[in-house]
């Protein structure tokens, strides 16, 4: 069974920082590319951005400079560290993976981000 766990999220003011974390079981970490997507309220979730198993990043225009994805492949973790948030920040995030063999996603709980103004 895949499981995805998120932890971290929390209240900063803008300007601050935060880290979160996702620990991934039931897949072969290494070799799946990881993601991380937010939902504000009354918004569609978006992408943030994804690491790939080879360690490549991309993110959304809107993190981009500010966040950043890593991964630690002995700890089946991917991290997200986010820096210089904005109130516009403020969502619940996911942690994502898909098993291309067969088209199914996999999602975390979602952690609460609140980045006060």
């Amino acid at each position: 069974q895949v499981q995805l766990v998120e932890s971290g999220g929390g209240l900063v003011q803008a300007g601050g920082s935060l880290g979160l974390s996702c620990v991934a079981s039931g897949i072969a970490f290494s070799i799946y590319a990881m993601g991380w997507y937010r939902q504000a309220p009354g918004k569609q979730r978006e992408l943030v951005g994804s690491i790939s198993s080879g360690g490549r990043t991309n993110y959304a225009d809107s993190v981009e400079g500010r966040f950043t994805i890593s991964r630690d492949n002995a700890k089946n973790t991917v991290y997200l560290q986010m820096n210089s948030l904005e109130p516009e920040d403020t969502a619940v995030y996911y942690c994502h993976t898909e098993r291309l063999s067969s088209g199914r996603h996999y999602w975390g709980q979602g952690t609460q981000v609140t980045v006060s103004s």
